[in-house]
């Protein structure tokens, strides 16, 4: 397949960037490959004609790192529901077309380079919520801590989570309440996680507010692009144990922007 192909590309986070259209560096195109196969085939042929080559990020290819992530023609991760950028095949688009190639739009992920995005907010949102109670020693008796089997279901359900960015780049208001409610609430609804939950809640929600994500105002379009179809239904649980927390813990200042 031939495709036309409008990619951003940009210098560093400094420079202004543009679209480059390229058309004889996408002809040939195998319908088998992924989508990032294909932008290695792109890179290599600029590569060759002495051009310099397309960044963008990757690394397992499998849909499980988190690490591929741009806009494919206005969808983050591309047309296909709950599909990662690196499992994305090229059958999913028709020879001709014209693709336009973005990186993640938020001002919580400043360009890097081309389609690279600097994703560090989300590892010191996790790195705000700390840690959890766990005894060291030898390996607990796996009946000795019941936990409901709805807990835990939901609990793995908010563990998929691959902390893509998706959800930021779909939102209008470029909020990451999905990736924090996913985050805090699969360690919430454990035992495990229990004792830290009020402070946890507090942390990430503040650190979320402090490296200038939006607040959510149920657009709903986290979910719909959300690779791993994390629910909305988290950020709920999210906002009920912000409240709770909040009343249980009142701070000084009041929140930037609450949970949602």
């Amino acid at each position: 397949m031939n495709l036309t192909l409008h990619v951003w590309r940009q210098k560093n986070r400094s420079a202004e960037g543009e679209f480059v259209t390229y058309r004889e560096e996408a002809r040939g195109i195998s319908t088998d490959m992924s989508f990032l196969e294909m932008l290695d085939v792109v890179n290599e042929r600029l590569i060759k004609s002495g051009k310099e080559p397309i960044a963008f990020d990757h690394d397992c290819r499998e849909g499980i790192c988190g690490q591929c992530g741009v806009v494919i023609n206005g969808s983050p991760h591309g047309p296909r529901r709950a599909t990662t950028s690196c499992q994305l095949h090229m059958r999913s688009f028709q020879d001709g077309a014209e693709l336009t190639i973005e990186p993640w739009r938020a001002a919580a992920f400043p360009v890097v380079k081309d389609l690279v995005v600097d994703r560090g907010a989300f590892d010191r949102i996790i790195a705000s919520g700390g840690f959890i109670s766990v005894r060291t020693g030898n390996a607990p008796e796996a009946n000795g801590l019941p936990v409901p089997k709805q807990d835990s279901d939901l609990a793995m359900d908010a563990a998929a989570c691959i902390g893509c960015g998706a959800c930021v780049a779909a939102c209008p208001n470029a909020s990451a309440m999905l990736f924090v409610a996913a985050k805090a609430e699969h360690l919430n609804l454990l035992p495990q996680g229990a004792p830290e939950k009020d402070n946890r809640v507090l942390a990430m929600v503040d650190q979320a507010d402090a490296e200038g994500f939006g607040n959510c105002t149920n657009h709903g379009e986290c979910e719909a692009v959300c690779p791993k179809e994390i629910s909305m239904g988290f950020i709920a649980r999210l906002n009920g144990d912000y409240r709770r927390a909040s009343l249980k813990r009142p701070r000084a200042a009041a929140p930037a922007g609450g949970a949602g």
